[in-house]
């Protein structure tokens, strides 16, 4: 009698590429791609400083810059376009791509407010990266994920970290002309990562041999981060420059900084 156990399993009736045959092939998702508000630059946009904004505290801060100027936006063929508003909105699922003047150096600013799949950051860091935007510089804003530190993160204190490209790092602290960016941060502990499309825009940079800095900030949202991150931004980074919030606005921006969006989930 034969132990149905122990006793070897009779061979398939099909090779393993004859079973591969009745598998779908994997789908290809297009390219992301550049759309401009005007006709598409004949070379790329050079700017002193590129800055990505990732969290809400940055995206808050930085939605209420009056002098940007829409100049593009980003299109991943997977994200809706559906409920989108016609003027930007922070609760729209977009990545538009603003164009300020500061000290008449242009800069430019990157509002991802949506969720990037792990696949297809490299995609998306390439395109906003060295293809047809060559900055000088950028700074890449997110927030700091709590499965990815090393340690117990304080429930009620605030503060920042940072990492830089070692083409940043070689860059003199006492030089005013050529700092660092976010000199009064410090930096991220060994043993802890960062991931997503923060870490896939650091490691562009590092690959183009660009000057780079990566900041995450705790908590992910509240009044007290969205103080620091401004106040970091205004000193280190865009200083001199006014912001145009009312007083409405700037209440709810304070209190909270919180955006209904699926990006921090």
């Amino acid at each position: 009698m034969e132990d149905v156990i122990t006793d070897l399993p009779p061979p398939s009736r099909f090779f393993l590429d004859d079973l591969n045959n009745f598998a779908p092939p994997p789908t290809t998702l297009p390219s992301p791609f550049l759309v401009f508000s005007t006709p598409k630059p004949n070379k790329p946009l050079c700017p002193s400083l590129l800055i990505f904004a990732l969290s809400s505290p940055s995206l808050n801060f930085l939605h209420h810059l009056p002098s940007k100027v829409l100049i593009g936006t980003l299109v991943l063929p997977e994200i809706p376009f559906s409920g989108i508003s016609l003027e930007p909105s922070l609760t729209d699922k977009s990545c538009n791509i603003y164009s300020i003047n500061n000290a008449g150096k242009m800069i430019i600013i990157v509002s991802v407010q949506y969720a990037v799949a792990a696949e297809r950051t490299h995609a998306v860091a390439k395109m906003l990266i060295g293809k047809h935007i060559i900055p000088e510089r950028v700074l890449i804003l997110d927030s700091l994920q709590s499965r990815n530190f090393r340690g117990k993160l304080p429930p009620d204190e605030t503060f920042a970290l940072k990492l830089e490209t070692s083409m940043e790092r070689k860059l003199p602290e006492d030089d005013p002309e050529e700092s660092q960016l976010l000199k009064s941060v410090g930096y991220f502990p060994s043993g802890s990562v960062v991931d997503g499309l923060a870490a896939a825009l650091l490691s562009r940079c590092e690959m183009e041999k660009l000057k780079g800095t990566l900041s995450v900030s705790w908590p992910e949202s509240g009044g007290s981060v969205t103080s620091l991150v401004r106040s970091l931004l205004l000193k280190d980074v865009l200083p001199g420059l006014e912001l145009s919030i009312k007083s409405d606005d700037e209440d709810k921006y304070m209190r909270s900084g919180v955006l209904d969006l699926d990006i921090y989930t």
